[in-house]
């Protein structure tokens, strides 16, 4: 028997039980609450049916169907043990009903939406879970009686459901809790599908509650057939809550947020599902720019956007490829890639392995890469680039305080660090000796050299002049002590105008390199610095009359680091220069005017 013979047969036999169950509750009778009654209980075996026969490998789908089936038998059964039928029926239904919520709280929640475990630290709460859905059937077996009537036949019956049926709540209670957070930590394109399932259980948990006060309304009447208009009114609302959110929450969550890949449509008077709906080109470019604003970290960036390629394309796995030879892969790499496209500006390639039959859970690969799918990876390839242009960049700026720090712990250790070890050295020695006038102004001399020392060292980190006075202050301190001719102009507005220190900072330390630059390599006789704002940005142009060079020759001679920091601001820097003609460094920043 084939398995979509088989699911038709159980969703068959789901449908049957719940109407029939349903008419017999409603003693021939159907009244508009019961019809809503049973288009509710309807959506998990139509649902399961259709997934587990057009996807026959998807656990989920079989899952609701089983879901769906316990529930048509419980509601055909509470409908036979109303009729004239012996009582032992009801032993055929309690049982039922306790795998459907154990099903409904525990494991729908629990293995959504895939039918996976969201990890294997889920699994000691799947075995306690199937175990106490089990004693709570077991025990239940031993119930007789009406609906409205119920009573245990054995007192270790009765233990044996009142202990599965706790154990059922509190594990019922951990794998909510599990869910929230995965609601709260799940893509945005999945974050509605999670919040309705949220709510779904929530509210079918909270209808379990209102059945229990009923239960305990009508133990303390002596039935619940005399439990008072209130509580049955409470426990009517409260069965309908417990049955109907849940398939209620699924299929909002199909109808708006595409769950299990069906799509709701209307062709003329007709209502279509559709199955295995791929996101298009903008829904992926939406996923994948929230995923890159979330991913900080270089390797992270790029393991999201592989990731994006890889669920756009439905592909066993995709790579992103660096043009130095790393590799970022999301998926297990089987098979060799059968799609490759350059992203943008030369820096690497996306690499796509086999594609996935669609709709297959089983992952089998039968379907064949489209134009579509190079139309979906090209399109991908523009931010692909911008993303490997911020991994590299955060790279480099990370190197280059290392470096840094490097530098200064060098400074400090063979220049002031060794200056005041002489110095306190002198200073013991002059004590013992009883040092004259001459060796104490020695030493005087020493430490005003550390001293100064230290000022440097400290202007290289931060001058003092840029906190103080500001950066037109600043570059003008600076470009002072330059052995050759040099000009600063900035309009008269800049010079009182402030800006957030990492911009002052940036534009200061590229002013004060490219002038290092235009003395040590250029030979230049005269050095020209303008500093302006327009347009939204801060200017900085420094131009010298010096030897020149080619920048694609010789790169932009210390100059990257500031670069990637200008960059890092929203900024940029550019380099014009040929032998002969002196050079002019151009460095941008954003700044409100």
């Amino acid at each position: 028997m084939s398995s979509r013979l088989v699911a038709g047969l159980l969703a068959t036999a789901a449908i049957a039980g719940t109407v029939a169950g349903t008419v017999l509750i409603g003693g021939g009778s159907t009244p508009a609450g019961q019809w809503v009654f049973i288009a509710l209980c309807l959506i998990l075996p139509v649902l399961g049916g259709l997934l587990a026969v057009r996807r026959p490998g998807d656990r989920y789908a079989w899952l609701l169907l089983v879901n769906g089936l316990c529930l048509g038998l419980s509601t055909l059964g509470a409908g036979l043990s109303l009729t004239d039928l012996p009582e032992f029926l009801i032993a055929c239904v309690a049982p039922v009903l306790a795998v459907f919520y154990g099903l409904s709280w525990i494991f729908v929640p629990l293995l959504f939406p895939d039918g996976h475990l969201p990890s294997r630290r889920w699994r000691p709460v799947a075995w306690i879970s199937g175990v106490a859905v089990a004693l709570h059937a077991a025990g239940s077996a031993t119930i007789t009686g009406s609906m409205y009537d119920l009573r245990f036949t054995s007192l270790p019956g009765m233990l044996m459901s009142a202990v599965g049926q706790l154990t059922t709540w509190i594990m019922a209670l951990i794998v909510f809790a599990g869910l929230v957070v995965r609601w709260r930590r799940s893509a945005p394109a999945q974050r509605g599908q999670y919040a309705w399932m949220v709510g779904g259980v929530a509210a079918s948990g909270a209808g379990g509650v209102m059945i229990l006060a009923l239960i305990g309304a009508g133990m303390t009447s002596g039935s619940l057939a005399t439990a008072g208009p209130l509580p049955t009114a409470v426990g009517g609302l409260g069965g309908l809550a417990m049955i109907g959110s849940l398939p209620t929450a699924i299929a909002v969550a199909v109808v708006r947020h595409r769950l299990f890949d069906v799509r709701v449509g209307i062709r003329g008077s007709r209502l279509l599902l559709v199955f295995d709906v791929r996101p298009t080109v903008d829904e992926v470019l939406s996923d994948l720019g929230t995923a890159l604003d979330d991913g900080p970290e270089p390797v992270e960036l790029l393991g999201r956007l592989a990731a994006a390629v890889r669920a756009g394309l439905e592909v066993r796995w995709a790579a992103v490829a660096l043009a130095d030879g790393r590799r970022v892969v999301a998926g297990r790499e089987e098979g060799a890639a059968v799609l490759e496209v350059p992203v943008r500006g030369g820096l690497g390639r996306i690499e796509c392995g086999p594609p996935l039959a669609a709709g297959s859970p089983a992952r089998s690969l039968t379907r064949s890469l489209t134009n579509e799918d190079r139309r979906l990876l090209e399109a991908l390839a523009v931010p692909a680039g911008l993303a490997i242009q911020s991994a590299g960049l955060v790279t480099r700026l990370v190197n280059a305080q290392e470096a840094e720090r490097r530098r200064l712990e060098r400074n400090l250790h063979d220049g002031v660090q060794q200056q005041l070890v002489a110095l306190i050295a002198g200073l013991e020695l002059a004590r013992a000796t009883g040092a004259g006038p001459d060796a104490l102004a020695q030493l005087r001399d020493q430490a005003r050299q550390t001293l100064a020392d230290l000022r440097e060292l400290a202007a290289g980190i931060h001058p003092s002049v840029l906190s103080q006075g500001g950066l037109v202050e600043a570059v003008e301190e600076r470009c002072s002590r330059l052995p050759v001719h040099t000009t600063v102009s900035a309009p008269a507005a800049l010079r009182s105008t402030r800006f957030p220190d990492e911009i002052e900072g940036a534009m200061y330390f590229t002013v004060s390199e490219a002038v290092a630059n235009a003395l040590k390599h250029a030979g230049a006789a005269a050095i020209d610095v303008r500093l302006a704002q327009d347009g939204g940005r801060l200017r900085a142009t420094v131009a010298d009359d010096g030897k020149g060079f080619d920048p694609a020759v010789t790169g932009r001679r210390g100059l990257a680091m500031l670069s990637d920091r200008l960059s890092a601001l929203g900024g940029g820097l550019a380099v014009d220069s040929s032998p002969g003609n002196g050079t002019r460094v151009t460095a941008w920043v954003p700044a409100d005017a």
